[in-house]
Parts: C-alpha cells; structure tokens; sequence
C-alpha cells in the first residue's frame, strides 16, 4: 500500500507539470488527473480493523438467514389478524426456534419509513411504548452499527426489563429495502444492572413500494428473540405477537404526524 500511495503522488505530480507545459489541458489528463486523486484518497481510507470486518459479517449473515426464513413459504401459521388486515404468522424452525412474521400496508412512501426506521433509529424510544431506549454504540462503515436497545416492561411486569445488544446493517437494492440484525457481544457494553440480557436474531424488516401504488409501502418483520429468563412459551408467544402489532400501529401514528415547518 506505501508503493501505490507513492506511485499515485507521483503521477498526480508528473500530470501537474504536463498541464501547466500545455495551453490547455487535454480532456484526458484531467480524466487521468480525477482518477488518480480518488485513488490517493482511497489509499488513505482506513481500513476496517478485524473486529469490525466480524461485526460486519454478522450483519450479513443476520440479513441472509433472514432472507432465507422468509422466502420458504410453507409452514406459516395465522397468529393474529387484525381489522386493518396486520397479520401476524409464526412458524417453528429446528435452529432458532419459534419465528414471528408480521405483514402490513403503510400510507407513507418507503423513504419516509426507511428514514424513521434506519435514520431516525435512536427516536424509537419516543413513539414505540414497548421500547425504552435505542442507543448506536457504534457505526463501521455506510451499512453497519451496534445498537444497544432496552425494551419497556410491559403491562403488570409480566415480562421484566430486557436489554439487547445488537448488530445491524441495511442493504437498498433497487427498491426494496432490507434491514436485519442478530445479538452480539460488545465489550464496552457488558450486562447492565436491573435487566435481562436477551437475544434477538436472525431478524429483519424488508420494505418494498406497494405494487401500482408507490406511496404506500409494504413492510414485513421478522422476529426471532430468546427473551431468557423462567417465562412460560405461551406468555412469550402471546407478548411477541402483541408487540409486532403494536410496533404497526405505532408506526403509523409516528409517520403521520405533522412535519414541522
């Protein structure tokens, strides 16, 4: 790398002089001239150290699986369907256990929501009841960040206050949008007193425009959480259920408030 960055100064250097020796520049030199810059800049980017190159691939790995649950159709089961048409499936995988899949329909282009979900992610603490706080620990690169989230307890503190800690990257491909995550261990963010370290993953949310109708976007969510702890499975089911509809409705509150001017 310390020979390219010389080699890249030094034709930067020797186009300088032809330029200067010409009346004008040619179209080439200055083509050549832009190249070699973005090479010398791109030779000083820092690279990612290997821990980060891991949380990287984990992110990718999360999104992946996912995608994977998602596209084997069979075997899903109604779980709840609201009067708006929310649906919420579940099925039972060998390797990660009982899986949760909501489908809705949102009035809101899939930039306003991708914008609240993934720009605006460290505000879903003030529209989401069932989440207390989501803090970015840190960003690695355009599509990576650990996240460090405390869920609210819920109603009678049937379930006690959870923690999670979290690897997310989100992936635009054309118009769809996929955002997933799976737990993750963060040395600056050990377990933290009063709450449960539980785990999430592989887990994801796919937002593509709604067909014939660009501003309404369909959203799928994919949730897979151990929530650990002495909890029986039909309360778990029955909570995780509830808080994917939940997150639907309060979505929706959230993208129709009124923008401020």
């Amino acid at each position: 790398s310390g020979l390219r960055r010389q080699a890249a100064v030094a034709i930067s250097q020797e186009l300088s002089r032809l330029a200067c020796r010409s009346p004008g520049p040619s179209s080439w030199i200055h083509q050549v001239r832009r190249r070699s810059s973005l090479l010398s800049s791109r030779l000083e980017e820092k690279p990612f150290s290997e821990m980060e190159m891991s949380y990287i691939k984990q992110g990718e790995e999360a999104l992946q699986k996912s995608l994977r649950i998602l596209e084997d159709q069979d075997g899903w089961k109604t779980e709840t369907v609201a009067g708006n048409g929310d649906k919420v499936l579940s099925k039972v995988l060998p390797d990660v256990g009982k899986v949760f899949r909501l489908e809705v329909v949102v009035d809101q282009p899939l930039d306003s929501v991708y914008g609240e979900l993934v720009d605006n992610m460290e505000q879903m603490g003030d529209w989401n009841p069932n989440v207390k706080e989501v803090k970015i620990l840190e960003k690695i690169g355009k599509d990576t960040v650990i996240t460090h989230e405390k869920a609210a307890a819920t109603p009678g503190n049937i379930v006690g206050p959870r923690d999670f800690v979290s690897v997310r990257c989100s992936k635009r491909r054309g118009s769809t949008c996929v955002l997933a995550g799976m737990s993750t261990t963060y040395g600056a963010m050990p377990e933290q007193e009063g709450f449960i370290r539980a785990e999430n993953g592989p887990t994801c949310m796919v937002l593509r425009p709604l067909p014939g109708s660009p501003s309404q976007t369909r959203l799928t969510w994919l949730l897979s959480i151990d929530l650990k702890g002495w909890l029986p499975k039909t309360i778990i089911n029955q909570v995780l259920s509830q808080t994917q509809v939940d997150f639907a409705k309060h979505l929706r509150q959230r993208l129709a408030r009124p923008v401020p001017v």
